[in-house]
C-alpha cells in the first residue's frame, strides 16, 4: 500500500441525500469531484451535482436540457435490443450515446473546511445552449489577478469538451462558451503567468490513434489556446495504464510546479498521483511518483455510484500542508490531507 493521504475522519462530508433536486420530478444520484477556491475567508466547493428522475422497473430515464431552457425526461424500455446499459454512467441507444445523468454546479461554502453548507444567494451554474445540452460537470478553479477562471466539461451529443467562464464576485459570471473542442476535458489552468503567459493543462483523447494523455497549452490571453505540447502518457502495466487526466491548477513549490493528477487502468480503478514540472518550462516533466499517492480503499471509495474512484480537481495549500477534496466513488465528496514535501520525496 502507497496510499500516503490521511482521510478526514469526518468522511463523506457530502452525499446525494445532504442537498436538495434542482427540479421537482428529479433526484440527486451523485455528487462528484468539486472545484475548490477560497473566498471571502471561507472555504468553498463548486460541486457537481448529478440528477435523473426516480427510475421504475423496466425503464431506464434521463434528462437532457433543452436548447431554450427547461428539461425533456427520455424514457427508454430496458428490454430494448439497442439499448446498451452495461456503464452505469452512460447509455447507448440505436448508436447514439446518452448519459444517466445530467450534472449542473453547486456553490456550498464552510468555515472550517469540513462542514459545507449551501448558501441562499448564489448561483447555481447550469449548462447552457446546444453544446451544454448533457449538462457542465468537472469544474477547476483557478484566481489570476482577482478573477476566477472556471474551466468544466461541457457535454452534449456533439461530444466532450472545455467551456470556461469567470468571475470575480461569485454573482456575475462571463460567458466564453468552448475554448477547447471534443474531444477534450480536464482543463486546469496555472494559477500565474510564466514569461507573461498562461498555461493550461488539458487531455484531448482519441479512440483512434494515440491515447488519454494530459497535455500543455499556451495562450496570451487565456482565451485562445495553442503551442499544445504532450507532457504525460499512460504507463502500461502501470496503476494509470488506462488513462491520466490534471487535478487542479498546479502548485508552485521551490522544487517545481507540483500536479497532482488521476490515473485509471483497464479495470477503471482511479489512484492520485503526482508529476512535477520545471518551473520556467512547464513542458519539462522532471518527476512523476511511480506508485500513487491515494487508491480507493474506504467503503465510501470502493462502494458507490461508480466504484473503486478516487479522483480530485480541488485543493488548499496551507504552507506544506495539502488539502484535497475529492470524489468517492462517483457519489460523495470528502477530503484528505497530504504533506507535499511527502509527495516530492516520492518522485523519480
Amino acid at each position: 500500500m502507497t496510499d500516503i493521504s490521511t482521510r478526514f475522519a469526518e468522511n463523506p462530508l457530502l452525499a446525494p441525500k445532504d442537498l436538495q433536486p434542482s427540479h421537482e420530478g428529479l433526484e440527486i444520484a451523485c455528487l462528484l469531484n468539486p472545484g475548490v477556491f477560497q473566498f471571502q475567508g471561507k472555504t468553498w466547493l463548486l460541486v457537481r451535482v448529478a440528477e435523473r428522475p426516480p427510475q421504475r422497473d423496466g425503464y431506464i430515464s434521463f434528462p437532457v436540457l433543452k436548447d431554450g431552457g427547461g428539461i425533456d425526461i427520455i424514457g427508454l424500455p430496458t428490454a430494448d435490443p439497442e439499448l446498451d446499459l452495461t456503464d452505469p454512467r452512460v447509455i447507448t441507444y440505436q448508436g447514439a450515446d446518452y448519459l444517466t445523468t445530467l450534472s449542473h454546479l453547486r456553490l456550498l461554502c464552510s468555515l472550517d473546511g469540513i462542514r459545507f453548507y449551501e448558501p441562499d444567494d448564489y448561483p447555481r451554474l447550469v449548462g447552457e445552449g446546444l453544446l451544454e445540452t448533457f449538462g457542465i460537470e468537472d469544474c477547476r478553479v483557478s484566481l489570476l489577478d482577482g478573477r476566477y477562471y472556471l474551466t468544466f466539461t461541457s457535454v452534449s451529443p456533439n461530444g466532450v469538451a472545455v467551456g470556461m467562464r469567470t468571475t470575480t464576485d461569485w454573482q456575475q459570471f462571463e460567458t466564453h462558451g468552448l475554448i477547447l473542442p471534443p474531444h477534450n476535458k480536464d482543463c486546469a489552468i496555472f494559477e500565474e503567468r510564466i514569461d507573461g503567459r498562461y498555461y493550461a493543462l488539458h487531455r484531448p483523447s482519441s479512440v483512434d490513434l494515440g491515447g488519454n494523455y494530459i497535455w500543455l497549452a499556451q495562450s496570451p490571453d487565456g482565451l485562445h489556446w495553442g503551442q499544445h505540447q504532450i507532457i504525460a502518457r499512460t504507463r502500461t502495466g502501470h496503476w494509470d495504464s488506462a488513462r491520466v487526466g490534471a487535478g487542479a491548477a498546479p502548485i508552485k513549490t521551490e522544487a517545481g510546479w507540483l500536479e497532482i493528477y488521476h490515473g485509471a487502468d483497464a479495470q477503471n480503478r482511479y489512484c492520485l498521483g503526482a508529476l512535477l514540472l520545471d518551473m520556467n518550462d512547464p513542458s519539462r516533466v522532471i518527476g512523476r511518483t511511480a506508485d500513487p499517492i491515494m487508491e480507493p480503499s474506504a467503503p465510501y471509495e470502493v462502494s458507490g455510484f461508480f466504484g473503486h474512484v478516487v479522483f480530485t480537481n480541488g485543493h488548499v495549500v496551507n504552507g506544506d500542508e495539502l488539502t484535497i477534496y475529492y470524489g468517492a466513488a462517483d457519489e460523495f465528496v470528502c477530503g484528505a490531507r497530504f504533506s507535499i514535501n511527502q509527495i516530492l520525496s516520492k518522485l523519480i
